[in-house]
């Protein structure tokens, strides 16, 4: 009878694991690794760039605010000793408008043939359509562009200026054109069209150099927020679901359990979406999105701006893609 009994409880037990649904919540499991050592990750600094970034008011292609931002992103990257170049190109928008966008590329050593690739968008909304009053008007995107790119800077004056070599290449992609897609009111759903990501749409299909592949890549979108919480997120699972599993418990090893939620969410059309689908490079995203109400308050709205900037947050973010990096 014992036997037939702990039969039982171990179907049971085998029932419940393979009956978790993707919106339950996992547990990590402690390992026993040894980790390799990585330089400090400066919030602070992160911060700055966000602010210098809001300062030029929004980064709304084709205006002064767009081109001023692309004219400081070019000459930080150059300052910290990375190959910088930029990929210049028209996008039509969902409105019949044709845009000159431009992608921007920094790669720290950029001889070493094992490369990683990390990204964010750095455009603003055009339009305040999740908003109550001042729908027509461009946000701040503090958080949403900003927030990514702060990041990724501090990433590359780290990597740039710290004792401890890096053994891969990185390259730091900053997608222009991601966040015009059409407002809610007006979406188009007889069109095939994705209006959103045109940046990172046309990178995929046209890459800065012939035949270029990374290992992986890590995006970052809305990593800034108070209170922000990063589930896993469902295309980063679907095509890189050991990438994100391996990052999640680093977070979890670096104390940041609170912050990197063993749960997953639904799949968010976002940059890293064409570079899995289109350039074939594994890619994961880090955005703030719950699987329980979606997007945060601010999304969309004119409180995308400094006031929601947390620095504890960009800690979190930065400090867990930079210790990924120097585990390669």
């Amino acid at each position: 009878m014992k036997s037939r009994y702990w039969i039982l409880g171990l179907l049971l037990l085998l029932g419940a694991a393979c009956g978790r649904s993707n919106n339950e919540e996992e547990t990590a499991v402690p390992e026993e690794v040894s980790y390799n050592a990585f330089p400090a990750f400066s919030a602070d600094s992160a911060y700055s760039y966000i602010q210098k970034q809001v300062s030029f008011g929004p980064r709304v292609p084709n205006t002064a605010g767009h081109a001023a931002a692309l004219a400081w992103f070019i000459e930080k990257f150059a300052s910290y000793g990375l190959d910088v170049q930029t990929q210049e190109f028209t996008a039509k928008t969902h409105d019949g408008l044709t845009w000159k966008l431009t992608n921007v590329i920094a790669s720290h050593n950029p001889s070493a043939s094992k490369r990683i690739l990390l990204g964010a968008h750095w455009d603003t909304r055009r339009v305040a359509d999740k908003d109550t009053e001042r729908i027509n008007e461009p946000i701040q995107g503090a958080n949403d562009g900003g927030s990514g790119v702060g990041v990724l800077l501090e990433i590359a004056r780290v990597i740039s200026t710290a004792d401890l070599p890096l053994n891969v290449g990185v390259d730091i992609i900053l997608f222009d054109g991601e966040d015009d897609g059409e407002p809610e009111h007006a979406r188009r759903n007889n069109s095939s069209q994705i209006w959103w990501c045109l940046g990172s749409q046309h990178w995929s299909n046209n890459p800065h150099k012939a035949g270029y592949g990374a290992y992986f890549g890590i995006l970052v979108d809305m990593v800034g927020g108070k209170s922000a919480r990063f589930y896993k997120e469902g295309y980063s699972v679907q095509y890189a679901k050991n990438l994100v599993d391996r990052v999640w418990r680093y977070g979890h090893h670096l104390g940041h359990s609170d912050f990197f939620i063993m749960r997953q969410t639904e799949a968010i059309t976002d940059d890293h979406l064409f570079v899995n689908k289109d350039a074939n490079i594994p890619m994961i995203n880090i955005i703030e999105y719950s699987p329980d109400y979606g997007f945060g308050h601010y999304h969309h709205t004119h409180m995308d701006n400094m006031d929601l900037i947390d620095r504890k947050t960009l800690q979190v973010v930065g400090e867990t893609v930079l210790f990924t990096l120097y585990q390669e």
